[in-house]
Order: C-alpha cells, then structure tokens, then sequence
C-alpha cells in the first residue's frame, strides 16, 4: 500500500473538496445569521447571553462529535463517519429558512456541531492516513487552508445572497446546495482510508527506520489503550499534549468572537452585510491562505515556535479590533488575527499527530479536537459573561485577548518541539 500525497492525489484531492464544502456549511451561518439576530430573529439588543447562545450549543456538541468520531472511526471507517456527518445537515438550511424564533436557530446550530465533528475530523484523519509523516505539516495546512477559505468564501457569499433574495432564501438555498452537493460526492468519490491506517500500524517501525525519523511517541499507555487511557494522556498525564489541548481550546475564543460577536460590533458601527462578510472574510481567507505556507513551514522548521509565536500574534489581532475604526483598521487588524491563527491552527494538530501512536493516532486527534472545540462553548460563555457584566460588546476583545496571551505563555513553558526529526526520540 503505498503513502505519500503524490501516490493517493485523487483522493487528497476529493478530502479538500470535502473540507472545503464542510467550511462553506459553517460560512453560511456566520455572517447574516448573527448580524440579524436582533431583526430577523427576535434576540433583544444587548442580549449577549442570549445570541452566544447558538456558539456555546455548537461548541459542546461539535467537542463531543469530535471525541465519538475518533473512536467511531477506528471501529467502522472514516468514509461511513463522514456521511453520517453530512446526512445530519441536510435539516439546517430549512430550518433556519422557516425559524420562526432564536430557538431553531440553537437547534440548526446543534445540527451544525455533529456535523462539523463527524465531518471535518474525517477530512483531517483520512488524508493523514494516505500520507507521509514528513509530509504531516503540509496535509493539516492543506485541509485547513480549504475549510478555512471555505468559511471565508461563504461568507462573502451569503452577505450578498441575503442582500438579494432576503437572508432567510438567501441561507436556504446556498445552504442547500452545498450540503446537497457534499453529501452526493461523500457517496460516490470518496474511498475508505483505515486499510491505510492498518498498513501503518503494522510497518510503522520500519518506515520511521527507513525514513530515519523516530516520533517521540508517548510511553504511557498501552499499544492499544482504551478510551479512557487516551483521555486522561491527552488531558493531564502527558504534559506535552495538555500544552497542546490547553492551546487548542483557547485559541477558539477568537473564532468564537468572530462568530458571534465581531458582525454584531460591526454592524453596530454601521457596516452593511457585504461589508461585515468581506471584514470577517479577510480574517477567514488570511487563515486559510496562510495555512497553505505555515504547514509546510513547521515540515522544515519545527512546531513548537509557530505554535507559540501565533498565539501571541493572533491576539495582538483581536486586541487591535475596536481600537481603531474604518473597514481599512478593521480588515488589517482580522488580518493580523488570522496570520497568528494560521501560524498555530495547523501545527498544533500537527503536533499531537507527530506524538499519537499510529494505532490511537484517530483517538488522539479526537480528543485535541474535543478539547479545542470546547473552547468555542466555553470561550462564548466567557464572552458573554465579561460583555453582559461591562455592559460594553468591546470587553468581549480584551477577554479574549488576555486569554491568548496567557496560554501561549503555558505552551511555551510546558510544550517542546514534537518533530521527529527536529527532535527524535533517544
């Protein structure tokens, strides 16, 4: 069986279409619906509370899916994982078209989080199956360099599809078709990658001997450890990978803001619908794009040091936002955001996959995921708290810029260099 991104690029190419149709589902709840809570769905002005609400549903869920659909994966396949993911999106669209109150919106939100986990972790854990561990940093950049432009193109989208047909036709039939579109391609495109996962259980050792790359995998759990074991390495006993989890779940408190706080505050300033979704699109195409470059990048130069240095940059970014006003600050500013966030986003899953044994590697990454998408729910429940207490939306970017600072001050002094090559095991 052979590995590497040259020798399976039919279907690394098919996994970036996936990704890039699993970001243009959530691209198409992070514009219109959030700037129109107050006039479309009936959210009270000044509600934080309330309009975090869908993010905090979206973040336990999405966390939860991602830690079953590690598990899932390794029992039944990645492929079959994936549908699931797409089959429970095909209610969205008409829900949030007929959503008569802010509820259905929570509800398609729920929706969003199963498949958000079932589908994008499937995108990540099938390309890392079909390729090289040298090439590691590369596929991560490349899958969320798609999602992410993804999101960041649908949101442009749907801001002038709702300008033009009215938001709720406008997120019914972009959402249509891209769920539509996903789900028949799930189907008929993509094929089964855990055969390539078994062939690496079984050579692993022999091709980190012939590679002259040896991981530093954990020694604290078994060769095929139980749940239970891989959460608690992942969470606190392998102090390597609770830097990295820790890192993962904070880090969501900027696309938290993003989500649902940023097109309020903008649309507060008074910019229009385009306008929020090309400000919000600029964070969301700087991330992608730059993704493409910083994966590859921590191939060559490490992890550890980007991770930590795009923490820091991501929430000078956030910091910067409503200091300044105008679409120039605003769109320089979402820029240098999401610069940082391509700088960690990646190599921070990167990283775990560099230490996760091959046969619990899909565990492992499952639960970073779980812990790092918590951070959306948590970090929108911060959110809301710190602006419903202020009375002022701005807190909401001094909270999560203090946030970012102090956990990357945690992966620099807890964390190391995960690359096998960079730094091997003895």
């Amino acid at each position: 069986m052979d590995f590497g991104i040259r020798a399976n690029l039919g279907q690394v190419l098919h996994q970036l279409l996936q990704v890039l149709l699993v970001g243009m589902t959530i691209g198409m709840m992070r514009n219109v619906v959030p700037a129109l809570a107050e006039t479309e769905f009936g959210v009270p002005r000044g509600s934080f509370m309330l309009l975090a609400a869908f993010v905090v549903a979206f973040g336990f869920v999405k966390g939860a899916m991602n830690f079953v659909a590690g598990r899932l994966a390794e029992r039944i396949g990645r492929r079959r994982v994936l549908l699931m993911g797409w089959l429970v999106a095909l209610p969205i669209p008409p829900l949030v078209y007929f959503a008569p109150s802010w509820g259905w919106i929570v509800l398609a939100t729920i929706l969003l989080g199963v498949n958000q986990g079932l589908a994008w972790s499937m995108t990540q854990t099938a390309k890392l199956d079909i390729t090289r561990a040298d090439q590691r940093g590369l596929v991560i950049g490349l899958n969320e360099f798609s999602g992410y432009v993804g999101l960041a193109i649908a949101g442009v989208v749907t801001g002038y599809a709702a300008t033009l047909l009215g938001p709720r036709e406008g997120l019914l039939w972009f959402g249509a078709v891209v769920i539509g579109l996903a789900t028949l391609l799930a189907w008929l495109a993509v094929t089964e990658t855990l055969p390539w996962a078994h062939a690496e259980v079984k050579g692993h050792a022999a091709a980190a001997a012939a590679s002259g790359l040896r991981p530093r995998y954990s020694q604290s759990v078994s060769e095929r450890p139980t749940t239970g074991e891989v959460f608690a390495l992942m969470s606190w006993q392998d102090r390597r990978m609770a830097a990295l989890c820790q890192a993962g779940l904070v880090e969501k408190f900027v696309d938290a803001l993003v989500w649902a706080f940023l097109p309020v505050y903008l649309h507060q300033q008074g910019v229009s619908l385009p306008g929020i979704g090309w400000i919000v699109g600029i964070y969301g195409f700087t991330w992608g794009g730059a993704q493409f470059f910083s994966g590859r990048l921590s191939d060559r130069v490490g992890r550890h040091q980007l991770n930590v240095w795009g923490m820091w940059v991501c929430g000078a970014g956030v910091a910067l936002l409503p200091l300044g006003t105008g679409s120039v600050w605003w769109g320089t500013s979402a820029a240098l955001a999401g610069l940082g966030m391509a700088m960690l986003y990646p190599n921070l899953s990167a990283a775990v996959a560099d230490i996760a044994h091959p046969s619990w590697r899909a565990s492992a990454i499952g639960i970073y995921r779980f812990w790092r998408d918590l951070g959306y729910g948590i970090g929108a429940l911060g959110l809301g708290a710190v602006s419903a207490l202020t009375g002022r939306i701005e807190s909401a970017f001094w909270f999560v810029a203090l946030a970012m600072l102090l956990s990357g001050v945690v992966l620099h002094h807890w964390g190391e260099e995960t690359h096998p090559r960079l730094n091997p095991a003895h």
